[in-house]
């Protein structure tokens, strides 16, 4: 009987092991998806024709550790010397950044998409939800500067984790004018624990990934902190939020806002869920970027 037990209690903690070093696989390498699939999302939600008729650039720049990214310049059909950088939401690809580039076309801007690490057509790699990404983009900051010449203003744009990895990259004192955060989060933490409420899962294994990721990856949960990256950031910043996102809650923006020392305006777009505020009000949403370049 005792034996019995012994080997029940054994199995159990064989399989509870096993179980606690899958979690953080589950929490920082989801299935992302194609550039056809994340085209095809997009067009099924807003027109995206225009993106046919742009004059398209295709690159790769070397991120951090010699990471490869691809990148994509796409031009305004009017000459300009300012231009974006967009960076999409996890699982997605350059392709979910279309959603703001006919916004920034029409504000005169060339716009730059790109894969995020482990994303797209980049090599499979896993998520450190802003710390190796934001290394990424500076390096793409970097290039970018380097490749146009004569570039005026030079903005970034990010949409959750991409908004995260452009607020964690203000650390790094990049060389940029401004920066468009929607639906980032402060810390990852909290999102992760919020969602494992939500979903009646217990919130302890927030925890058991934090310290398994640690050893399988060599990078923990809670230090993917954007808010850490704000305390002397003079770069202006507009938080835009959906009001009705329950997967990063919009006081992740408000947070962030409070938190950085430079100029910053917020705004939430009333009954827009997640990724959603430019979908669920474009006219809004145009108007208020519209009008923060102005005051910046």
């Amino acid at each position: 009987m005792v034996r019995n037990l012994l080997i029940v209690i054994v199995v159990l903690l064989v399989l509870f092991t096993a179980f606690a070093f899958w979690l953080p696989s589950y929490v920082m390498t989801g299935k992302r998806q194609t550039l056809d699939e994340a085209f095809a999302w997009q067009s099924e939600r807003y027109d995206t024709s225009f993106y046919e008729n742009l004059s398209k650039t295709d690159y790769v720049v070397k991120g951090y550790e010699d990471y490869e990214l691809h990148v994509e310049l796409l031009e305004n059909s009017v000459p300009t010397d300012k231009y974006i950088i967009l960076s999409h939401g996890y699982t997605d690809n350059r392709m979910g950044s279309l959603k703001y580039v006919q916004m920034y076309l029409d504000f005169g801007f060339n716009c730059i998409i790109y894969d995020l690490r482990g994303h797209g057509e980049n090599a499979s790699d896993f998520t450190t939800y802003g710390i190796r990404e934001a290394q990424d983009l500076k390096c793409i900051i970097d290039d970018t500067r380097k490749r146009y010449d004569g570039i005026s203003v030079l903005g970034l744009h990010g949409e959750s984790l991409g908004a995260a990895t452009t607020l964690t990259s203000l650390k790094y004192k990049p060389e940029v004018d401004f920066v468009v955060a929607d639906c980032g989060f402060s810390d990852i933490d909290n999102v992760l624990r919020e969602g494992y409420r939500n979903a009646h899962v217990p919130v302890f294994l927030v925890d058991v990934a934090d310290f398994t990721g640690k050893i399988r990856y060599g990078y923990s949960l809670k230090e993917m902190r954007p808010i850490d990256s704000l305390d002397d950031n003079q770069v202006p910043i507009l938080f835009i939020h959906g009001a009705a996102d329950n997967l990063i809650l919009p006081n992740n923006s408000a947070d962030m806002a409070n938190r950085t020392a430079g100029y910053s305006e917020i705004y939430f777009i009333e009954k827009a869920g997640h990724a959603e505020s430019i979908l669920t009000a474009p006219e809004e949403y145009n108007e208020r970027v519209g009008k923060f370049l102005e005051n910046y």
